[in-house]
């Protein structure tokens, strides 16, 4: 597989919650280029990036679909991952709230849409909803998953 972080310099990566989830239930295609990404950001010392509401979307879903133990599991997990997870202040939702009125998005895809937008990123995701935002926001697209 090529790098996803090849010319020049290297790109950064903002992963939407479905991202992980996928990687976490280890979904044939998915958990594979997300894994190819972390062993990257590893191998470049530059970390993925999640914004706080995404992350609290997956905890909630592992939660709901396995059980607490497992959504604190995975919050350990996270832990261990080249993560960091970017937390979300008052004029982070602003621009979060406005992109969500702008385009229709649900409220956490705004935050992941807005963290990548706002760091110039790529956003990890398997929802084709982010195609609504245009150009402003680029997409590393992932096998979707069907339920």
């Amino acid at each position: 597989m090529t790098s996803a972080f090849a010319r020049g310099s290297a790109r950064r990566y903002v992963l939407d919650a479905n991202a992980l989830i996928a990687f976490f239930e280890k979904r044939p295609g998915a958990a594979q280029k997300v894994r190819h990404l972390l062993d990257e950001s590893v191998r470049l010392d530059l970390p993925l990036l999640m914004s706080a509401v995404n992350w609290g979307e997956v905890f909630y879903i592992a939660w709901r679909r396995h059980g607490e133990a497992k959504a604190w599991e995975a919050e350990a997990r996270l832990q261990e991952l080249p993560v960091t997870v970017v937390s979300a202040d008052r004029e982070r939702a602003s621009r979060a709230g406005a992109l969500k009125q702008r385009h229709s998005l649900g409220y956490a895809d705004a935050f992941a849409a807005e963290l990548a937008i706002e760091r110039g990123a790529w956003l990890v995701t398997a929802d084709p909803e982010f195609s609504k935002v245009g150009k402003a926001l680029s997409v590393y697209s992932l096998p979707r998953h069907e339920k």
